[in-house]
């Protein structure tokens, strides 16, 4: 029997503020353990919470990049359960009335054609919702410890729907997710360090059957390469199962990334096991029409929405648009620098930043934003070589200067000596005539209509112009010649 994997995925993404969800502490990574408490986090006697705006704002604003519906009024409720890592030993959270609904993800299927016309696919989404999150135990050989560091810093739960169908698009939609999270400036997701968590719930049914089949939780999955692993994973677990007249019982697994092996925590629990009921310390949230609007204008553009853009008003290729948007501020120093030049060299641009700045920066260990070579001086780099003034390896060089001074290309030309001479156009033309007469078989091919073998004249040409003949000019005299002959 042919099966088919359905898969929904609960992503915790932690919200970057600079305080907690529910007390004025700070939130942070990386301090001394148990160094960002007070009497909120830790629950003594006596304290109540306060929300912090800058969490629902960050929420809401999410949201709206991903097309919810933001409701008019969000309650809070506490989710009951007893473990260590809560120090009250509930969760304050969102049961029926999350702060939003619906939404989706765009995600490109993986093997789609590398093109403007790539086929993509909408992940719809169940809801978001804010809480706070808990604490974290470090386990050791005999005993665990508890770091309540984490417990109630700002956590967005997102929920799809189970309408994904393979490992592969769970990992595409990570991605995507990701990079919105990461360009809005809702969080950093370094998942690293906590920051996205995500877990898995899979289940397989045979082909042409839409009633779903019983589900698996996968948990522990603490990069996007074992989510997709893991998921891949857990598909075949289920169908070895069923293969050998098994049953799949619904219960939690971890999966451990290194070994590629999973194994059962616990039975799953259900939505009453929590036993939520409202929060009697906190007040339902009314979100007004002017709210929502001043948090859609500092909305950023979606990376596929900006790909788009950059096939249609740059025609770029995929292999630059698909480094440039998952990435804002270097899509945004791409912008700067292809508007000084002009959009007709929008794609030199991004090839000087796609292939020698992120070749210089990675070299060095350097983010974008410590870069010396500013867009505008990136811009003058094209032009010089678009005029003919630089040849395109002299411009190299000039870049690598660039790069390690912050100094100006024509200057850079100057002082070294890279500026190109004019070609005679005598010699030029002779030295054409030569490469030609000695290769029959390229000018045969040339003339038989193979365009590209009209490249196997340039690098004798280029020879003898000791590498300083214009390409232009040489692939238009080299044009000339063929065509009369």
């Amino acid at each position: 029997m042919n099966y088919e994997a359905v898969i929904g995925l609960e992503v915790h993404v932690q919200i970057k503020t600079r305080s907690k969800m529910f007390t004025r502490v700070a939130s942070g990574y990386g301090h001394e353990p148990n160094t960002l408490t007070d009497p909120v986090v830790l629950a003594l006697p006596g304290v109540l919470p306060v929300m912090n705006k800058a969490a629902l704002d960050a929420v809401i604003k999410a949201g709206l990049m991903l097309g919810c519906e933001i409701a008019p009024v969000c309650k809070w409720d506490r989710k009951q359960y007893f473990y260590p890592d809560s120090p009250k030993n509930y969760q304050i959270s969102q049961y029926d009335q999350p702060i939003c609904l619906g939404g989706a993800v765009e995600i490109e299927l993986p093997g789609s054609a590398r093109n403007v016309m790539g086929e993509h696919k909408s992940i719809p989404l169940t809801r978001i919702h804010l809480e706070e999150d808990v604490g974290k135990l470090n386990h050791g050989a005999t005993d665990s410890l508890i770091d309540f560091n984490r417990a109630g810093t700002p956590l967005m739960e997102i929920v799809s729907e189970p309408a994904l169908r393979s490992a592969d698009e769970a990992f595409a939609y990570l991605t995507a997710l990701r990079a919105i999270m990461v360009q809005g400036g809702i969080s950093d997701c370094d998942m690293e360090k906590g920051q996205l968590r995500c877990d898995a719930n899979i289940s397989i049914r045979p082909v042409g059957q839409t009633t779903l089949g019983t589900k698996v939780e996968l948990k522990n999955l603490n990069s996007i390469s074992f989510v997709r692993d893991g998921i891949a994973h857990e598909i075949k677990r289920q169908m070895a199962v069923l293969a050998r007249g098994g049953t799949i019982v619904q219960e939690t697994r971890d999966y451990d990334g290194q070994t590629g092996a999973s194994q059962s925590l616990r039975s799953k629990e259900m939505a009453h096991d929590y036993r939520y009921f409202p929060d009697p310390d906190l007040m339902p949230v009314q979100v007004d029409q002017a709210w929502k609007e001043r948090l859609r204008a500092g909305c950023p553009e979606l990376p596929f929405d900006r790909q788009r853009r950059y096939f249609t008003d740059f025609q770029l290729p995929y292999t630059l648009t698909s480094v440039l948007v998952w990435d804002r501020a270097l899509a945004e120093y791409f912008e700067a620098a292809a508007c000084a030049a002009g959009n007709d060299k929008a794609q030199a641009v991004g090839n000087w930043i796609v292939n020698d700045l992120l070749r210089e920066l990675g070299q060095a260990g350097l983010a974008l934003a410590d870069s010396k070579v500013r867009p505008e001086q990136l811009a003058e780099l094209v032009r010089l070589v678009d005029t003919g003034v630089l040849l395109t390896g002299a411009a190299k060089e000039v870049f690598v200067e660039m790069f390690a001074t912050g100094e100006a290309p024509a200057a850079v030309a100057r002082r070294r000596g890279l500026e190109a001479a004019p070609t005679d156009a005598g010699a030029l033309e002779q030295w054409c005539r030569e490469a030609i007469a000695g290769n029959d078989k390229a000018r045969a091919e040339f003339k038989s209509g193979k365009d590209s073998a009209i490249n196997a004249f340039k690098g004798p040409v280029m020879k003898a112009a000791k590498g300083k003949a214009d390409p232009k000019a040489v692939d238009a005299t080299l044009r000339r010649l063929l065509a009369g002959d």
